[in-house]
């Protein structure tokens, strides 16, 4: 009662990196609030769960091993996460914002009426005061996410309802092990009492899935174009300067709107979020949707013909020009030097 809960999205027996990241945050909220991590781990032949997820932290893994479960469906997996949080009345409640979390988040918390955040950028521990009722609340989730079209970063609080539930896009938050020898509690549900017969009346008989033809969250230099880079044709000189220096092409949303680039290279709280070694952000102006996806590369160039940009500000090297005349030199430069 009273813990921190995290779903666990698992594919082919690994479980996500989303989730992971998730872990990693979850584990350092439940240490602020004094109180134990809880994963659930939802599917098939889940006997690698463990050894994967208590390295991060948790205290207790939920299974719910089922051979009818082994492709995610939503009516059983809500039925599961219901039961589970109104036996268990967790205060925090975390997911992954990809397609699965997207349906399923939304199902739980609506059916538990506790409220959903979606796609957090940064999640915390507070108080809120209510001065109209003379209360204060001690220890709420901050669930924090750009909002009215990324204009403002809003603090949206849950006081009352429980679970407090968010959902948050892979890549916001960093991956990282707390303990490699850390063992937690393993507690092996039995599903007839969670899943109804009739929870399965969708069953998958044939899924295909495309791979992503590119790597920008795992890559190291990432060469990204926004709106004003121009054209498609314009595009074409970031992906020579990524060839050359061995990084991806990214753009924001902008570009991708424009027809510059493709969807899966769009970087950002509405694509993806990267933490490159470098990032090389060509013609982007620096709305804060894409701040949202970039900001913590550990080197930000900004190559725009601008000198006001918004995105100057947080770029540790500004270079001012258009990409017409900056990416050559650079890729020729680049070159020389290497021979």
């Amino acid at each position: 009662m009273n813990n921190l809960y995290v779903y666990c999205e698992i594919e082919d027996g690994i479980v996500a990196d989303v989730s992971l990241e998730l872990l990693t945050k979850g584990r350092s909220l439940a240490t602020t609030l004094g109180c134990q991590m809880e994963a659930v781990a939802i599917g098939h032949k889940l006997d690698g769960i463990a050894e994967q997820v208590f390295p991060y932290g948790v205290d207790v893994l939920h299974l719910f091993d089922d051979k009818r479960l082994s492709l995610y469906t939503s009516l059983p997996h809500t039925s599961i996460l219901v039961k589970l949080f109104k036996e268990e009345k967790p205060q925090i409640a975390l997911m992954g914002a990809t397609s699965v979390g997207r349906d399923l988040g939304p199902r739980v918390s609506s059916a538990l009426g506790s409220g959903l955040t979606a796609d957090c950028t940064s999640l915390e521990i507070g108080d809120h005061e209510e001065k109209r009722e003379n209360k204060t609340y001690k220890d709420l989730l901050y669930q924090i996410r750009p909002a009215f079209g990324g204009n403002i970063v809003a603090t949206i609080i849950n006081p009352e309802c429980r679970p407090q539930m968010a959902t948050v896009r892979e890549g916001v938050m960093k991956k990282e092990i707390l303990d490699a020898n850390h063992k937690g509690k393993v507690k092996t549900h039995d599903i007839s009492k969670f899943v109804s017969d009739s929870d399965y009346v969708v069953s998958v008989i044939d899924r295909q899935m495309e791979k992503s033809k590119t790597n920008i969250k795992g890559s190291s230099i990432i060469v990204a174009g926004g709106y004003g880079v121009g054209s498609k044709e314009n595009f074409r000189l970031l992906h020579d300067l990524a060839t050359v220096i061995g990084g991806e092409v990214g753009g924001s949303r902008a570009a991708v709107d424009a027809g510059f680039t493709e969807h899966e290279r769009q970087i950002g709280q509405t694509g993806v979020t990267v933490r490159p070694k470098l990032y090389i952000a060509c013609g982007i102006s620096g709305q804060i949707q894409h701040i949202a996806g970039m900001q913590e590369s550990s080197i930000i160039i900004s190559i725009n013909n601008d000198p006001n940009a918004p995105i100057n500000t947080i770029a540790d090297y500004v270079i001012t020009g258009t990409v017409e005349d900056v990416i050559p030199k650079m890729i020729k430069y680049y070159k020389k030097n290497t021979k």
